[in-house]
């Protein structure tokens, strides 16, 4: 998709399609007026006969509107588009008539159009979010995850190109910076679903780790190495072989360093994801129903692969490195069993409950690995409970932290990019669940607080640095009809990012 932004009034943009908004009770938008006078009311009396009522997602195609019209619009066709009520226009249901009016685009043979949704009011809401969430809803709604159909489904037609209009030239340099942005978002998030969508039989570890090696081959800023179950053995990451042991695929921690401050010295931001491949659940079976979906139990190493693909396009003045945790869970006679006691790198025994709970007895090796960077932060991100799910459903994901300021940082970070986190405790109390007869502590709490057990468990290996885990389990894939990966938290993070890109070229 090609996306640019311009300045100027409706009736001279010459175009395949100019798009309009209308608002309940059939009130057209400042730009719909215009459009209106010109055409001697012709759109009003349409509103009034009753074709388009204005509700959000409702669309009316307008033909040959040069002919039919006014001969003064250029444009061959207007679409308008319902936005609801106008003072209740809000950032969800902006997004949903983006959505309705790329995908009436896209096939009604409309190939390039210029937009003026992006003209409306939204509360709360500047130019530059309103361009970059059109861009991302764009690419994302145009995502198709088609490279194992022998038989594809081809648009004759598709939108190749979109105009945002802005209110006035002075806004066209803060369009172009939407753009840039939420092109890169875009791109990372396509490459988290493409990375999450495909199948284990393809994506295991090793393919994680040239995913990786791709991204490093297209930026001289980019160091890419790959550890393998040898080295892990040799640095004692007993706990994350434990996991990987009943596979025949090889565990493979995949280590992104991205080095784009001007002194190399500057302390790194570490993203660590999640990379079981698939899970099983090893010895501790997971059920049947619905087991296909543990593909995407690799989500958070697809978030944070994706996010340093939208790292290196942005080319932010940062160091940061992304440490994809390649496993598989599998059962066999060589898996870990529950009631098995685990020395982590760490030197703290684990005993193990359930081999279900393996996520973060792979993660816990890595967070102590990462101390050697002397980081200025970590983040690990991770489909690591389904308890997640339970306490704030598909819509934000759980947000843990050892460090108020940068939990305050993260849920900003997600109210800007619309990839929302809400912040769970990890009090002491919750660390008691924990409580082993033989070991440390063991691998799995109470039948309550899933979530922030699991968190606690992480905690305990984190207390060398600023620390924040991000538990993506409900909000990195959908189930059902529209089963696929959704691309965060690649917004979340990457904004992030940009955040603190910001900071650092303010000082």
């Amino acid at each position: 998709m090609e996306f640019n932004v311009k300045s100027g009034s409706p009736e001279k943009q010459r175009s395949a399609c100019i798009v309009v908004g209308v608002f309940e009770p059939r009130r057209l938008s400042h730009v719909a007026e215009q459009l209106d006078k010109i055409s001697g009311g012709y759109i009003s009396n349409l509103l009034r006969r009753g074709d388009l009522e204005g509700k959000a997602g409702q669309t009316l195609l307008l033909h040959n509107t040069h002919n039919n019209i006014h001969k003064d619009i250029l444009s061959e066709r207007i679409l308008l588009v319902g936005c609801g009520k106008e003072r209740e226009l809000d950032e969800r249901q902006y997004k949903q008539i983006i959505n309705k009016t790329i995908s009436t685009l896209n096939e009604t043979g409309s190939m390039e159009a210029v937009c003026f949704l992006t003209e409306l009011h939204v509360k709360g809401r500047d130019t530059y979010w309103k361009v970059r969430q059109a861009v991302e809803a764009t690419n994302n709604g145009l995502y198709v995850f088609d490279a194992l159909k022998s038989k594809k489904d081809e648009t004759r037609r598709p939108l190749r190109k979109l105009v945002f209009n802005v209110p006035t030239r002075r806004e066209l340099s803060t369009g172009e910076l939407a753009i840039n942005h939420g092109n890169a978002i875009s791109n990372g998030m396509s490459l988290c679903r493409d990375v999450a969508n495909m199948p284990p039989n393809i994506c295991n570890p090793a393919y994680l780790a040239r995913q990786a090696r791709q991204l490093g081959e297209k930026s001289e800023k980019v160091n890419v190495e790959i550890i393998g179950e040898e080295q892990m053995a040799e640095l004692g990451m007993e706990s994350y072989l434990a996991v990987g042991r009943g596979s025949d695929n090889e565990s493979q921690m995949t280590i992104i360093n991205y080095q784009g401050a001007s002194d190399s010295s500057t302390k790194p931001i570490v993203l660590v994801g999640k990379g079981l491949t698939f899970d099983s659940g090893g010895i501790s079976l997971k059920p049947g129903a619905g087991m296909d979906e543990m593909k995407y139990d690799m989500g958070g190493a697809a978030g944070v692969l994706g996010t340093m693909k939208a790292l290196v396009a942005l080319d932010l003045p940062i160091n940061v490195i992304g440490i994809l945790a390649g496993c598989e869970n599998m059962p066999s006679s060589n898996a870990y069993r529950p009631g098995d006691i685990l020395t982590t790198m760490s030197g703290q025994t684990v005993e193990v409950l359930n081999t279900d709970a393996e996520g973060r007895l792979v993660l816990c090796d890595v967070l102590t690995y990462v101390e050697r960077f002397d980081p200025e932060l970590v983040i690990d991100t991770a489909t690591l409970t389904g308890a997640v799910i339970v306490a704030l459903g598909k819509h934000a994901c759980g947000l843990m932290s050892n460090h108020n300021p940068l939990a305050h940082e993260l849920l900003n970070a997600g109210e800007q990019s619309s990839d929302r986190a809400w912040r769970l405790p990890i009090w002491d109390e919750y660390q008691e669940s924990l409580s082993s007869p033989f070991a440390d502590f063991t691998n799995l709490g109470d039948k309550g607080a899933g979530a922030i057990t699991a968190a606690c468990f992480l905690s305990r290996f984190t207390k060398k640095y600023h620390w924040a885990h991000l538990d993506v389990a409900g909000t990195a894939w959908n189930s059902g009809a529209n089963k696929g990966s959704t691309g965060r938290p690649v917004p979340i993070l990457t904004q992030f990012l940009l955040n603190r890109a910001e900071t650092v070229t303010a000082e």
